[in-house]
């Protein structure tokens, strides 16, 4: 679970941060870009290599003003990196999207969603201390299911061997909302369409139990919760 934010007030816009279209929907609030980091699971990682841009869907967790990704010690992002505290580190943008409701005008041009989305500049570092790798470890299983890495075996050696993590601050954020109903221009008020918006929602399904789980194992609070 992410810690008890420390950082006061909200972040710095730079020339990265501040977006060219709909700016007035930008926003650099600190309590909302947490929130909305701590609501998703997956993030998409940009990164150039060779000369082209590679996005990457990978899995995420927050320990206050720094984020942690996921991958294998084999993956493109975490070689690019390099190793040890001295490594140069990867230039990365990492984004966050909710998709909160399907926006349907009546004209074509006016569709849209409302979203919920952050965007994050800087250069992420492997991470090579064994407390803060199995910290960050934990954090990214909790970030999924809060209170499962309480319940479940840590990693071993050769497992964490093969596991690594990317360390990336939260210092050029910025977060962008869209809420609200469709923008018709007022000649298409009277056209014979429907509008509106239709919520999108995420929910949990009843956890279905392994083949091999012993029946005397009970469902955990924790995932009951969910």
């Amino acid at each position: 679970m992410p810690e008890t934010d420390t950082q006061p007030g909200p972040y710095t816009p730079t020339d990265r941060t501040v977006p060219t279209r709909s700016a007035q929907r930008a926003s650099y609030d600190r309590a909302l870009v947490h929130s909305i980091l701590d609501e998703s699971y997956v993030c998409h990682l940009g990164f150039v290599r060779d000369g082209a841009p590679v996005v990457l869907p990978t899995l995420y967790g927050r320990i206050g003003e720094r984020l942690y990704v996921h991958g294998s010690t084999g993956s493109r992002p975490l070689r690019m990196a390099g190793r040890g505290e001295t490594a140069p580190g990867l230039p990365v943008c990492l984004t966050v999207t909710h998709v909160d409701g399907l926006v349907l005008a009546k004209s074509a041009f006016h569709h849209s969603m409302n979203y919920r989305s952050v965007v994050v500049h800087g250069t992420a570092h492997p991470v090579t201390d064994p407390e803060e790798l199995r910290t960050a470890l934990d954090a990214l299983v909790d970030h999924v299911v809060p209170g499962r890495s309480y319940d479940s075996r840590p990693g071993n050696a050769k497992e964490l061997a093969a596991t690594a993590v990317l360390r990336l601050d939260l210092d050029e954020v910025s977060a962008k909302v869209r809420t609200g109903g469709p923008n018709d221009d007022p000649e298409d008020a009277a056209l014979p369409h429907w509008a509106g918006v239709v919520p999108v929602q995420r929910r949990y399904g009843t956890p279905v139990p392994a083949a091999d789980l012993d029946p005397a194992i009970a469902l955990p609070d924790y995932l009951a919760a969910l």
